[in-house]
C-alpha cells in the first residue's frame, strides 16, 4: 500500500519510536464488523440464526467482527435490518455518547448512518432522534439506513449545521459530531481517501471542524453531552481543535471516558496550548487493536442559557384525510399507530414528540413513514413494513432464509400464494422484508424498485 509520503514523515516524527508498529499494521488486513439492531432481535437471538463466524468486540456490546470471506451485506436480514455493517473502532462513538430512552438527541454529521442508527437502538424508541447531512445525495442513504433499521421517532434532516442552531438553541440532552475529516484513519480501506490527502486539506478539515463543533456546542442544553470524533490522527484536528474550543468556550469541559484494552489517549504534547484535560479524550490505532484509527472527545456544557421562545409543528387535524389510513389500518393492523400525524405533501408521518417546526428546513424524513395517502386509498410505506413485527399484523407471508422465494422477493418479482386476498406483511424467518398484496392466486411485490437486488 503506497502512503503520502508527507503523512509518511509527519507521523514518524509524531510516533517516533511507535511508527515501526504503526507502519506494518498497513500490511495487516482491514477489520470488518457489524452491529446487531436489538431494535428488531436480542443479540442473543442473532446469534443463534447468524449464518457468520462472529466475534465480540469488546468496546460495544452489540457489536461483532465477522470473517474476511463473508458478505453480510448480500444477505436477506440485512434486508430486514437485524444488523448494520460498521467499522469496529467506529462503534466506540455511540457507545461513549450512552444515548438514553427518553432523550433529545441529535447527530449533526450522520451519514450513512452507522452513529445514528447506534443512538436510536439505544433509545429503545422513546425519545427524539434528529439526524442531520449536509449533501442530499449522503443524507438520501441515512434516511434509507434510518428505514431499513426500523426506527420510529427520527427526523432526518437536509441542513447547515448553521441553520439547524437558529432552530435549535440549547435543546438537546446529547450531541454527536462526527466531523469531517481528513480521514487519515481509514487509508488501510479507503484508497480514496489516501488519494485526497494533502497538509493543505488537514488544515482546512481544522478550520471547518471548529465552526460545525461551534454550532453543535449551541444546540446543547446546560448539563448535556457533547461526543467529537473523526477518524483520523492528525493532532490538529483532534487536540487542536478541541484545545480551541475549549479556549474559546470555558463553560465546557472535557469528561473521562471508561475505556478498554487498545484504547489510548489524547497526546498534550502534540498541540501548543492544550486545554485542561486534554488526555482524557481518546485515541483508538490501527497498531494497538482490531479496528482503524479513530478520536474521541467528550465534553459537558456546564452552563448556559435555556430559555428563549420555541415553534413546535403543528400536527394534522383533519380527520378525514386521515380516513383512508383508519380504514388500512383497521383492515390490516392489530393496533394503528397513533400520535402526531403530519401530511408532508401526499406523505403521511407520525412526528416524534417535542419536535420543533420544521418550516423552512430542508427535511428529508419529518417522522415515521406510514405511507401514501392516494385517490380513495391509502398504500403503505415500506418504513412501516420495517417497524412493525409479524404479531402487529392481520396476515403475513413467512419465507425461508434459504428459499428461492425469499430472493425472488429482493428481486422484486412476484411470488404464487394460495391465500385469502388482501395486504401481506413478507417476511423471512419472521423478520419483515416488506409489502406484498395478494389477488388471484399471485402475491403483487411491493419491496421498493430501487433497492431490488440485481438478477
Amino acid at each position: 500500500m503506497e502512503l503520502p509520503k508527507e503523512f509518511e514523515v509527519k507521523m514518524q516524527q509524531l510516533l517516533q519510536e511507535e511508527y515501526v508498529d504503526f507502519i506494518k499494521s498497513y500490511q495487516a488486513p482491514k477489520a470488518q464488523g457489524l452491529r446487531v439492531n436489538t431494535l428488531k432481535v436480542s443479540k442473543e437471538d442473532f446469534e443463534q440464526i447468524s449464518p457468520f463466524s462472529l466475534k465480540s468486540i469488546p468496546w460495544v456490546a452489540e457489536g461483532y467482527f465477522y470473517g474476511a470471506e463473508e458478505r453480510p451485506g448480500k444477505h436477506p436480514y440485512h434486508e430486514a435490518g437485524l444488523y448494520y455493517i460498521q467499522e469496529p473502532s467506529a462503534m466506540a462513538v455511540g457507545e461513549i455518547l450512552d444515548p438514553q430512552p427518553g432523550e433529545r438527541i441529535l447527530d449533526l454529521c450522520a451519514a450513512p448512518g452507522g452513529k445514528t442508527t447506534h443512538i436510536a437502538q439505544r433509545m429503545k424508541g422513546q425519545g427524539l432522534l434528529v439526524t442531520n447531512e449536509l449533501y442530499s445525495a449522503r443524507a438520501k442513504v441515512l434516511s434509507q439506513n434510518v428505514e431499513r433499521m426500523g426506527i420510529k421517532n427520527a427526523v432526518v434532516t437536509n441542513e447547515t449545521p448553521a441553520r439547524l442552531a437558529e432552530r435549535f438553541p440549547s435543546y438537546f440532552d446529547r450531541v454527536m459530531v462526527d466531523a469531517p475529516c481528513s480521514g487519515e484513519g481509514m487509508f488501510r480501506k479507503d484508497p480514496e481517501a489516501r488519494a485526497e490527502w494533502s497538509l493543505a486539506n488537514v488544515a482546512q478539515c481544522a478550520f471547518r471542524q471548529l465552526d460545525i463543533l461551534q454550532q453543535a456546542a449551541d444546540m446543547l442544553k446546560p448539563g448535556g453531552r457533547l461526543v467529537y470524533s473523526t477518524c483520523t490522527f492528525s493532532p490538529e484536528e483532534n487536540e487542536g481543535v478541541i484545545s480551541k474550543f475549549i479556549k474559546e468556550n470555558p463553560h465546557f469541559i472535557i469528561e473521562d471516558v471508561k475505556t478498554f484494552a487498545g484504547f489510548a489517549h489524547g497526546r498534550k504534547e502534540w498541540v501548543q496550548d492544550p486545554a485542561p484535560g486534554i488526555a482524557k479524550t481518546i485515541r483508538l490505532w490501527p497498531h494497538q487493536l482490531q479496528g482503524e484509527g479513530h478520536f474521541i472527545a467528550v465534553l459537558q456544557k456546564t452552563d448556559g442559557d435555556e430559555s428563549g421562545r420555541r415553534r413546535y409543528i403543528k400536527p394534522l387535524k383533519d380527520t378525514k384525510l386521515l380516513k383512508s389510513y383508519l380504514d388500512f389500518a383497521s383492515e390490516n393492523l392489530l393496533s394503528a399507530p397513533k400520535g402526531d400525524f403530519l401530511l408532508f405533501g401526499d406523505h403521511l408521518y407520525l412526528v416524534p414528540n417535542e419536535m420543533l417546526s420544521l418550516d423552512q428546513l430542508k427535511v428529508i424524513r419529518p417522522g415515521w413513514h406510514l405511507g401514501t395517502i392516494k385517490k380513495n386509498r391509502f398504500e403503505p410505506s415500506h418504513a412501516l413494513a420495517l417497524s412493525l413485527t409479524t404479531a402487529e399484523v392481520k396476515q403475513h407471508w413467512n419465507l425461508s432464509v434459504d428459499s428461492r422465494e425469499v430472493y425472488s422477493y429482493l428481486r422484486g418479482e412476484s411470488l404464487q400464494a394460495d391465500a385469502p386476498k388482501g395486504w401481506y406483511l413478507v417476511d423471512v424467518s419472521g423478520f419483515p422484508l416488506g409489502w406484498g398484496k395478494l389477488s388471484d392466486h399471485i402475491l403483487k411485490n411491493h419491496f421498493p424498485k430501487g433497492l431490488r437486488w440485481m438478477n
